[in-house]
């Protein structure tokens, strides 16, 4: 006999991302402890310091069994305030004369 709520095989199916590869991502929600949340083919990957709408390049640190954990590598943030405010990178527009 069947039982349909119980799924336990779906623990040891392959999972769509890898320890210590790096993936392009959209941060799209935030948890609990306020790391952000992306999504690749619906595995959740938890991602320090990320914020909502933020497009990220991030390396995955550790995959479990329903989640991975991941840091940001190359992040264009989508909400870029923190990033206006530096003057260390020169311009292009330097060697226009």
């Amino acid at each position: 006999m069947s039982y349909g709520g119980f799924r336990r095989n779906d623990n040891f199916g392959p999972k769509p991302v890898e320890t210590g590869k790096e993936y392009d991502v959209q941060i799209t929600e935030i948890s609990r402890k306020g790391d952000g949340i992306a999504r690749i083919q619906g595995f959740v990957i938890f991602v320090k310091n990320g914020k909502v709408g933020q497009n990220a390049k991030i390396r995955v640190i550790q995959v479990g069994n329903r989640f991975a954990t991941a840091e940001i590598v190359d992040g264009a943030s989508g909400s870029s305030e923190d990033m206006t405010t530096s003057s260390a990178a020169p311009t292009s527009e330097q060697s226009s004369s």
